[in-house]
């Protein structure tokens, strides 16, 4: 299991301690989750990925299925708050990325365009939006949730096929920055299955409610659109911010950046 992004910044800047309670909304392979334990911090685990909570190590962490939208009532709901902290990281684990086989990576050529976090659970698939969505739509969803990414061109070329290898493709016959579009090409189509603008609004709202006075929320954000709503909601409450950090040198943790509030 490989360490998760900024690991070290996270436990020092929620400032855990014995007995404290702390939820992380984005729970993954646990990494996080397991360390607040291991010093002592009573932690409630959220993720909306069934396999995740699946797999999760429940000796140390109380883990649940359910969307980070939720977790005021998620946390109420089990009893546990208010808390000293909470953790949300808007990225994949590494898992969902190299075994999910659902198309979350442009690097797993021959699975399916789903890219479904909560599964079966959710209608619409990544091939579902790219058949049905007109080409405007296609552009405005790619300007939307991938900045900069040259949306018509894209939007006229990509109008067809169901895998991670014809998306792909298209992407290169088209002549674009071939890693760097992909990467964004599969950002944009991710965040429109699973509504995640949305989802960040309502969990970092519903994270300040159930911090306490001088408790702390810890974000990891991975692209700009993430980390610019995250900023405005913050400027909204007059929150302080104690920590900005930004990730390291490996590919999956270079465009990370680490916000921690205290409330």
């Amino acid at each position: 299991m490989h360490t998760p992004v900024l690991f070290n910044e996270v436990l020092e800047g929620l400032r855990v301690i014995p007995q404290g309670k702390y939820v992380d909304g984005t729970y993954g392979q646990g990494g996080h989750a397991r360390a607040i334990a291991q010093k002592g911090g009573m932690v409630l685990g959220i993720d909306l990925d069934a396999d995740q909570v699946h797999k999760s190590d429940k000796d140390l962490v109380r883990v649940v299925h359910g969307n980070y939208a939720d977790i005021a009532q998620i946390a109420k709901d089990e009893g546990f708050y208010p808390v000293e902290g909470v953790l949300l990281d808007f990225g994949l684990s590494m898992e969902q990325l190299s075994h999910s086989n659902r198309g979350f990576s442009y690097k797993h050529g021959q699975e399916p365009l789903d890219m479904r976090i909560n599964g079966k659970s959710e209608h619409i698939t990544a091939a579902d939006i790219i058949n049905t969505y007109s080409r405007q739509e296609l552009a405005d969803m790619f300007s939307r949730n991938a900045e900069q990414l040259g949306g018509n061109t894209l939007a006229n070329a990509i109008k067809s096929g169901g895998t991670v290898a014809t998306v792909a493709d298209v992407v290169d016959r088209i002549g674009s920055e071939s890693e760097s579009t992909l990467k964004r090409v599969f950002q944009a189509l991710r965040i429109e299955v699973n509504h995640e603008f949305d989802n960040i609004k309502a969990g970092i709202e519903g994270a300040y409610e159930i911090t306490k006075v001088g408790g702390r929320i810890a974000i990891i954000s991975f692209h700009s659109v993430e980390d610019r709503i995250v900023k405005q909601w913050a400027r909204g409450k007059g929150l302080k911010e104690i920590t900005k950090k930004k990730g390291g040198t490996h590919a999956f943790e270079r465009s990370a950046v680490l916000r921690i509030y205290e409330k």
